[in-house]
């Protein structure tokens, strides 16, 4: 790509129905853009398809994004995009090797916008040494989506197997990584414009290097989870059935921020079923979960891990949350759409 096309991307203000037809302007959007940006061997051959080498079993998980609005407070579609699908792997005890990218933009979207979406999916792809290595571009008319859609593909390798929702076992310790509702909270304040004198922002982030220190550490974990849409409060109802067993929660031993926490009071929420984009719960042998919190103390977005619960064999396939006050109630799975398109 000569100086000459790069300068001319850089002089268009936004995109054109031209820059997804398949001719000189695509070209100069995917090369001067998205080549320059996820550069790599295998991107660089620009054959139909990627040719990989995977050895062992390998993980393998698709996602699409479509936050509104496209940034947020700690992170944009792009960041949210690559840290939510390697997250998917890395829950899977894989380590992230190959992402594919397709991204849909509308007709006029700011090329200064797509620039920085870009540049921090490219940013948040070093933490965990992925590659992108194929994608595809659309360009649709003005009206028909919202700014910009991606969809990322991934696979891992899987470095320790086991890994899954059905192996709960009794006298499991239940630890959260940090504390929870974030995202939700921090989407819920960028869409309603509040000016609050708050320092929340998303917990959006790669979750890998802190299941590659867990891993290292010879832990023998039995589940993982990323606190995606539905929350704490999805995840732990998903295992209790999925495992057949009941799972107890004490609700004053879960983080939440102060500034999560006064939003829920505003608007009625609970903070338990708000989203997380950087946030994940681990079941794993009470004997283990010290080392646990050892080694997630050890990353600064884990600084708050805690011990929230136990896995037992009563009340199979349901959640109990117990007060401060010592009252118990069912922590049941999110019901209708508390915040539409938090990811």
């Amino acid at each position: 790509m000569s100086e000459q096309d790069f300068s001319a991307l850089s002089t268009t203000k936004s995109i054109q129905l031209s820059h997804g037809g398949g001719g000189q302007e695509m070209n100069k959007l995917i090369k001067g853009l998205f080549f320059k940006a996820f550069d790599n061997a295998i991107l660089r051959s620009e054959e139909d398809a990627a040719v990989l080498t995977l050895e062992g079993k390998t993980a393998f998980t698709t996602d699409s994004f479509t936050v509104s609005p496209l940034f947020f407070a700690g992170g944009n579609i792009g960041k949210l995009a690559i840290a939510g699908t390697v997250n998917d792997l890395a829950m899977m005890g894989a380590q992230p090797q190959y992402l594919s990218c397709s991204v849909i933009i509308e007709e006029g979207f700011e090329i200064g916008k797509l620039k920085t979406i870009v540049e921090s999916m490219a940013t948040e792809l070093s933490i965990s040494g992925a590659k992108i290595v194929c994608g595809d571009t659309k360009v649709v008319p003005k009206g028909c989506a919202d700014g910009i859609f991606i969809n990322t593909t991934g696979v891992g390798k899987i470095i320790q197997s086991g890994i899954s929702v059905r192996n709960l076992a009794d006298g499991d310790a239940i630890i959260v990584s940090r504390d929870v509702g974030r995202h939700g909270a921090a989407i819920l304040m960028a869409r309603e414009g509040l000016t609050l004198e708050s320092e929340l922002i998303s917990d959006c982030n790669t979750l890998w290097p802190a299941v590659e220190a867990l891993i290292a550490a010879g832990l023998d974990i039995h589940a993982m989870r990323d606190a995606t849409r539905g929350g704490l409060s999805a995840v732990l109802n998903e295992w209790a059935q999925a495992s057949d067993v009941g799972i107890n929660v004490v609700e004053d031993d879960v983080p939440v921020s102060e500034e999560v926490r006064g939003l829920c009071e505003l608007y009625g929420f609970e903070p338990f079923d708000l989203a997380n984009e950087g946030t994940f719960i681990i079941a794993l042998p009470q004997a283990q979960a010290q080392q646990a919190l050892a080694v997630l103390e050890a990353f600064a977005a884990c600084e708050n891990a805690a011990v929230i619960g136990s896995v037992n064999s009563d009340h199979s396939g349901r959640v109990i949350l117990t007060s401060g006050w010592g009252s118990r109630r069912y922590l049941d799975l999110p019901q209708g759409e508390l915040l539409p398109r938090i990811c």
